[in-house]
């Protein structure tokens, strides 16, 4: 190394062994001696063009155009409300099903995917603290506090007061539970127990609910004959199969306690009437009177001691005596209490509910036999509509009344049930929040889980008995519908909010018990009045939301008096007759 005096800069060399120098070509030496250039910055940015402010302007505009359309093609809307009742289509429901809705974002949980996560459990589950296994994990909507209601379009709206608004009770106007009966009645029951000659036999059919209707039938002419009731006979049900025994959904302990004052029950008939042959009436006329039903079966009953009734299906008369009315009343919201199993579940399904906050209800009635049994059309596709039409045609003894009426007549009479899309819409523009929990009622829908997807997508948190219940908890009920469908009505009874979907037995019947309960919220859907603003897409949705919610004022299970309502069951309707606002109430 060599060093100069007189030269400021500092010049370094680097011995390099001979062999080296000779592998190397004179370029590859040139290459380690001399750094390599450093790429020109103006090489790409150097152009005239692309300094100028109009490129960058018009580069700004097309990333926010393509940005705007790619999120609009990302918002997943709700399918288009067709201006055809009887052909709205759900064709892009199946396409965005396909294209990455997971179970979980639809509330469904299948029994091994349960399994796998009980497994992985430590210790016991407390039922409050129970993390639903149906759509909480990335798609819940949390509301531990009120601070804010998510809107239907990602913002914020109206915060505690527009949640709390949807979940605001009516006003029960202190109506209360009242069932004093007359001296005459209380003189009567003493006659009544006097008598051991005679003895009703029943037999019910239908579903559950319907089989509670025919048993508070069954009891009250039991009282006007004078005779005891033998434990109603559950007929086994044709579409089902059920072959569940009145001891198996209701509890007949409470039962016999409750009605021990009004009527005699007895759990079979005495040996001495096996041999003899019961009065047989298998097909009783609609809306019969007590004075009737005396004249028609006590003197033969008085001969024979047992009568046998069949196909009681809503053939008492609604307009009966006070007393005869109290006790429906009591016999519905009273004697009738289900099973202690099926109580239990029931119970802790509703909790599992209520730990989170309040909870809406839905009775869905979207089943094959129901849009066949209503002659309408749920709006799928063309093969859902060609398979209701097939059923139609070949029994068409299952479409109920009015068959003169085509499809499209039917929906605007407001005879049909709403289906997915319109009870989204429907609780959209009653302020339910997006938040809102839901729990569903009822069958399998017709189509499945598409079906039902315009609905979870705009209320994700959408849940059934099967995504609440642990593993094994529904294992004694399976194949049993009308247990199934008790569990449903103790869940729906416990709601803070409960809305059918279409009428029925089971949204009747809850519509009375919330109303002996204090007036619970019902939200009765205004499906004749609602559907032209359904199909007005014209509105717009501020105005929509006005029409909808003034439409339903009335129709949030106010009290409705019976007296204005005759012929219409008190157990729907139980003031006045079974609830008042004296002070001094009697509950039994």
């Amino acid at each position: 190394m060599a060093k100069s005096k007189n030269n400021a800069k500092k010049v370094s060399y680097i011995s390099v062994p001979s062999q080296i120098i000779n592998s190397l070509s004179s370029s590859s030496l040139q290459s380690l001696l001399i750094p390599p250039k450093k790429p020109s910055a103006n090489r790409f940015f150097g152009l005239k063009w692309f300094r100028s402010p109009r490129f960058w302007f018009l580069a700004l505009f097309l990333c926010g155009f393509l940005g705007t359309l790619k999120l609009w093609y990302t918002l997943d809307p709700l399918i288009p409300f067709s201006p055809y009742p009887c052909v709205t289509r759900q064709s892009q429901l199946q396409e965005s099903f396909s294209n990455g809705h997971t179970r979980q974002q639809l509330g469904f949980v299948s029994n091994d995917e349960r399994n796998d996560k009980k497994d992985q459990e430590v210790g016991s589950v407390n039922a409050r603290e129970l993390k639903f296994e149906a759509g909480i994990k990335s798609n819940e909507v949390k509301h531990e506090s009120l601070k804010g209601v998510v809107d239907f379009q990602g913002g914020i709206s109206g915060g505690v007061e527009e949640e709390s608004e949807f979940w605001k009770q009516p006003d029960g106007l202190g109506y209360k539970p009242c069932l004093k009966f007359s001296s005459d009645y209380r003189r009567g029951s003493e006659l009544i127990f006097e008598d051991r000659r005679k003895y009703l036999l029943v037999v019910v059919s239908g579903g559950m609910n319907q089989q509670r209707n025919q048993i508070v039938d069954a009891v009250v002419i039991a009282r006007i004959l004078g005779a005891a009731l033998v434990v109603p006979i559950l007929q086994v049900n044709v579409i089902w199969g059920d072959e569940s025994e009145f001891s198996d959904i209701f509890d007949l302990a409470n039962f016999k306690r409750v009605l021990a004052n009004d009527v005699r029950i007895v759990s079979s008939l005495p040996s001495y009437h096996l041999t003899r042959r019961p009065v047989v009436e298998s097909r009783t006329p609609l809306h019969v009177s007590p004075q009737w039903i005396r004249a028609r079966y006590l003197k033969r009953l008085n001969r024979e001691g047992v009568l046998l009734l069949r196909g009681l299906d809503s053939r008492l008369s609604k307009d009966l005596p006070s007393d005869l009315q109290k006790l429906r009343c009591k016999v519905a919201f009273h004697a009738l209490r289900f099973a202690p199993p099926v109580l239990e579940l029931g119970n802790k399904l509703a909790e599992r509910m209520q730990s989170k906050g309040p909870y809406l209800a839905l009775h869905l009635r979207m089943e094959l036999d129901v849009w066949v049994r209503t002659g309408c059309q749920p709006g799928l596709s063309h093969d859902y509509d060609e398979i209701i039409n097939k059923e139609r045609k070949q029994r068409p003894e299952l479409l109920t009344a009015k068959s003169n009426m085509t499809c499209h007549e039917r929906k605007l009479a407001g005879l049909c049930p709403l289906n997915a899309l319109e009870v989204a819409r429907l609780l959209k523009a009653l302020g339910a929040p997006k938040s809102a929990r839901i729990y569903w009622a009822g069958g399998q829908p017709l189509g499945g889980k598409e079906a039902l997807l315009p609905l979870t997508r705009e209320f994700p948190n959408f849940y059934n008995k099967e995504d609440l219940a642990l593993p094994g908890e529904l294992k004694p009920f399976a194949n049993k519908a009308s247990l199934m469908a008790a569990i449903d009505y103790l869940v729906s009874e416990n709601s803070d909010v409960f809305m059918p979907s279409h009428g029925g037995n089971m949204g009747h019947a809850i519509q009375g018990h919330r109303a002996y309960a204090g007036h619970k919220k019902y939200i009765t859907p205004n499906k004749r009045h609602m559907l032209p603003y359904f199909l007005n897409s014209s509105l717009p949705e501020a105005e929509f939301n006005r029409v909808i919610k003034e439409l339903h004022r009335d129709s949030l299970g106010q009290p409705e008096l019976r007296t204005s309502k005759a012929g219409r069951d008190v157990t729907k309707y139980p003031v006045p007759e079974c609830m008042c606002r004296d002070s001094h109430t009697h509950v039994l």
